[in-house]
């Protein structure tokens, strides 16, 4: 095993993917729910031509840095995300799991990450798009 790889054993899904790509997932994810998932699209406030507000993207984009172990901007902005709470408003099931974490796969299929650290990722966003389910 090299130095780097031994290095790369201890960092954050964060600090492996950077910045740009977690604000590029997050963005794509609400491009790819706009496009390919349009239920799910239409749960949020979309602009004229039917995508997500930037200010929603922009809001998951703190919340995944975050959430990804980078620095806690969207607490600082908005307390903390108490997910089941905050998605109490929409009754979630297994298909809008599912759906939602389509976007996900393909979102972050673009970012064509090493095997570990995907693993890892669909593993957490499984976790958490389940945790949600409350019907």
């Amino acid at each position: 095993m090299s130095e780097t790889e031994e290095d790369d054993s201890h960092k954050t899904p964060f600090e492996l993917l950077g910045a740009e790509a977690v604000t590029r997932i997050a963005m794509r994810f609400y491009s790819v729910m706009a496009e390919d998932e349009r239920a799910l699209a239409d749960l949020h406030e979309c602009d004229e031509d039917g995508q997500i507000v930037r200010p929603m993207q922009e809001k998951f984009a703190l919340f995944l840095v975050g959430w990804l172990g980078g620095p806690q901007l969207y607490i600082e902005q908005y307390g903390h995300p108490r997910l089941r709470m905050r998605h109490r408003h929409v009754k979630i099931d297994k298909a809008m799991r599912d759906a939602w974490l389509r976007c996900m796969a393909t979102a972050l299929d673009e970012e064509k990450l090493a095997r570990p650290l995907r693993e890892f990722l669909d593993e957490r966003f499984y976790g958490m798009a389940d945790h949600l389910i409350n019907v």
